[in-house]
C-alpha cells in the first residue's frame, strides 16, 4: 500500500471515530445520594411519682406496678414524642426536693402548678382542673365552707396545697401527714375534724370510705395540674408539651375520667 494510501485509511478512520462519538449519548451525571432525614433519637427520662395518691398514682396491690390516670397520660405522651419512662416512687417531700436539685428529669404526681415551684423547676401546659374539697365525717355538721373550718383540726399531706390553703384560715389547726391516705384514716377514727385535698382525691375517699365520709360544698380553689421537669432540660419539656398536646387534642382527658375517676379509689 502507498503511503497516500496509508494517510487516507487513517484519516477515514479517525473520522468514524469522531462520528460515532457524537452519536452516542452522553454519560448520565451521578445522582446525588440525599441523607434520609434524621430520626428524633429515643430519649430515656426518670420520672418521679408519690404513687400515693389514687386514683392519679398508686401501686396495685395485685401486680405492685404503678397505675392511675396520671401514669397512663405519661405513658400516652411518651409514645407521641419517642420518650421512654422510667417511673420512680416517691414520697412527695423527697420527690419535691428531687425535683428543685435536678434529681428526676420529670414529675407527674397530680401536681399543682404554682409560682413557688415554678422557680425551683419548669412546668409543662396544664392538664387537669382540680380544686381543693373539704370532707369530713358523715355525721359532722356546721362544716359547709372553709371558713367554717376555724376551731377544728384539718388534715393534709405536707407540702400540699390542700396545708397551704388550711393554713390561710384563721382559727383552724393544720395536721400534716406524709401519705394523705393517713389523713384519711384519722379523720374516720375521729382523730381530726377534717381532711383538704383535691377535689378527684377527695371524692375518690369519700367512695372508698362510705358511708363513714362524706364531702361538704364545692371545690373551694381553681388548680392545675402540670408536669414537672427539671430546670435546664428545655429538650424534655419540649417533647412533653408536643406530646401532651397531641394527646388533649384526642381527648384523653375525658378517656382518663371515664377509666379512672368514676369509680372508688383503690
Amino acid at each position: 500500500m502507498s503511503r497516500r494510501n496509508v494517510y487516507l485509511t487513517l484519516a477515514s478512520l479517525v473520522l468514524a471515530v469522531m462520528l460515532l462519538a457524537t452519536q452516542c449519548p452522553p454519560a448520565a451525571a451521578p445522582t446525588p445520594t440525599t441523607a434520609p432525614p434524621t430520626a428524633i433519637p429515643k430519649l430515656k427520662i426518670t420520672v418521679a411519682t408519690d404513687a400515693t395518691w389514687p386514683p392519679f398514682e398508686y401501686v396495685d396491690e395485685t401486680s405492685k406496678e404503678i397505675v392511675g390516670f396520671d401514669i397512663d397520660l405519661m405513658k400516652a405522651i411518651a409514645q407521641e414524642v419517642d420518650l421512654e419512662v422510667e417511673f420512680v416512687n416517691v414520697a412527695w417531700d423527697p420527690l419535691l426536693a428531687g425535683m428543685a436539685a435536678g434529681q428526676y428529669d420529670a414529675a407527674i404526681s397530680a401536681m399543682t402548678i404554682t409560682e413557688d415551684r415554678k422557680k425551683q423547676f419548669d412546668f409543662s401546659d396544664p392538664y387537669y382542673n382540680a380544686g381543693q374539697l373539704i370532707v369530713v365525717r358523715a355525721e359532722q355538721t356546721g362544716i359547709e365552707k372553709p371558713a367554717d373550718l376555724a376551731g377544728h383540726v384539718c388534715g393534709a399531706q405536707i407540702g400540699t396545697t390542700g396545708a397551704m390553703e388550711i393554713e390561710k384560715i384563721t382559727g383552724a389547726t393544720l395536721k400534716t401527714y406524709d401519705t394523705i391516705d393517713l389523713a384519711y384514716m384519722d379523720l374516720v377514727n375521729g382523730q381530726i375534724d377534717a381532711v383538704v385535698a383535691d377535689n378527684p382525691l377527695a371524692i375518690g375517699y369519700v367512695n372508698l370510705h362510705k358511708p363513714k365520709l362524706k364531702a361538704v360544698g364545692k371545690p373551694f380553689t381553681e388548680e392545675y395540674y402540670g408536669i414537672a421537669v427539671r430546670k435546664g432540660a428545655p429538650e424534655i419539656l419540649e417533647r412533653i408539651n408536643k406530646g401532651l398536646k397531641i394527646v388533649l387534642g384526642r381527648g384523653i382527658i375525658k378517656q382518663l375520667e371515664d377509666k379512672w375517676l368514676s369509680k372508688p379509689a383503690e
